[in-house]
């Protein structure tokens, strides 16, 4: 999704949904298998998808159910914004850590290197690995060990209301600069604000960056990068979009603003990703779904890109269900199930082979989508890799109210990077 810590805004664990009778998380009930190796006991699955996709995930889950009917599944729907101090707060107290969990790409190594997710190299949890996205898996390793397995990739894309941009006659802008100079034809034409801009959310913050030709970092060199003079034009581009009244954006609630937006045509465009395209095409402005356009991120003044996103399925260390819990990875990572999640969400499977089906193929947003993910840049898979983004957000918020300049702001970000990072220049 990333989601990066993108995502749906903070809010209470959502309570479990037992799909069958169902014991406490952090491990199954009972030993793993019974009489002849059969699979039994529980498996709590904590899933991070967002109100869209949550009920398709909740159906996967059950499927795999009925393929091991001594396994019970918990299902327990946790919003993205809370997930990740849930697990390390779970993980951490050894008491209520689910059996298998749906992590954000970035937060692989994180957990990884703190101890919390088992190995999976070796288990039935990797099936086919040579299936997948090369790019895909390169999320999941960390110091030479696999921790997961690939299930969702993503990046980002401009969506846009079709029909507000011709009532106002301009093209799907290429660059920020064009995006800019198309907004006040889209306001006077048709009323909307041409751009909602997430300025709650520093992975939003990434094609900005990118379009300078910039970086978060160099790990292979281990140099900090975001205070170059990429950084500080990338700062200077959100701010001057706002300024100029070209787009609209909000310090907090960002994933559910700006979708409302876009939802009710009150802005012609936004930058979002797949996981979003159900819940956009839901709203008054896509009853007629064709609407809704997607195409590549505008660029800056060098370059164009955006981050890779997706989702991985990761085994708690201390499960006492592991073989339960790599079957049911293996299961959820299947190619049958990632068609079936391209099919009812439009989201991008990590598996080559899914690509050929013809119902996945002529996929309208997998058409964009992969050849984007294909060009898509990785971020650093390095266990503080999740942990850049908070001085971004911090930052981000003091250049769109005016706290701090984009020279301030970069500078500001570069510092917060050399004390995480202790042996970066």
């Amino acid at each position: 999704m990333r989601r990066g810590i993108r995502g749906i805004t903070a809010s209470a664990l959502v309570a479990g949904l037992a799909l069958a009778a169902t014991a406490c998380g952090g491990g199954g009930d009972g030993e793993n298998s019974s009489s002849g190796g059969e699979l039994s006991g529980t498996v709590t699955f904590w899933d991070t998808s967002n109100d869209a996709e949550k009920a398709t995930y909740r159906k996967l889950a059950e499927g795999f159910q009925k393929e091991h009917p001594k396994v019970h599944v918990k299902y327990v729907n946790v919003p993205f914004g809370d997930a990740n101090a849930k697990f390390k707060n779970a993980a951490g107290g050894n008491s209520g850590a689910p059996d298998v969990m749906r992590t954000e790409v970035a937060w692989t190594a994180d957990f990884a290197n703190l101890g919390y997710l088992a190995p999976l190299d070796g288990t039935p949890a990797l099936d086919k690995t040579d299936d997948y996205l090369p790019q895909a898996l390169g999320s999941t390793k960390f110091k030479g060990k696999t921790y997961a397995a690939p299930q969702v990739i993503d990046t980002l894309g401009l969506f846009y209301n079709k029909k507000l941009l011709k009532d106002a006659g301009v093209e799907v802008p290429k660059t920020f600069d064009e995006l800019a100079g198309a907004a006040k034809k889209i306001k006077s034409k048709t009323g909307a604000t041409a751009l909602y801009l997430r300025g709650d959310d520093p992975y939003w913050f990434l094609p900005y960056l990118y379009g300078e030709g910039g970086d978060l970092v160099d790990a292979r060199d281990k140099a900090v990068k975001v205070d170059d003079g990429a950084g500080v034009k990338a700062f200077k581009t959100l701010k001057s979009l706002v300024d100029s009244k070209a787009a609209v954006t909000d310090a907090t609630d960002g994933q559910e603003n700006q979708l409302k937006a876009l939802k009710d045509g009150t802005v012609a465009m936004a930058v979002d990703g797949p996981w979003d395209i159900e819940g956009a095409r839901a709203g008054k402005a896509f009853k007629d779904k064709d609407n809704l356009g997607v195409a590549p991120v505008p660029g800056g003044s060098s370059a164009q890109g955006s981050p890779q996103g997706g989702w991985n399925l990761s085994v708690y260390a201390g499960s006492k269900n592991l073989q339960a819990s790599y079957a049911f990875v293996k299961y959820m990572s299947s190619a049958k199930v990632q068609q079936q999640t391209t099919e009812q969400l439009s989201l991008l499977p990590t598996r080559k082979s899914v690509y050929d089906v013809p119902a996945v193929k002529n996929n309208e947003m997998v058409k964009f989508f992969k050849p984007a993910v294909d060009g898509a840049v990785q971020r650093p898979w390095i266990a503080e890799g999740n942990s850049l983004f908070e001085p971004i957000k911090v930052q981000m918020n003091k250049v769109l109210t005016g706290a701090a300049t984009p020279e301030q702001a970069a500078k500001a970000t570069g510092d917060a990077y050399r004390k995480l990072l202790k042996d970066y220049k």
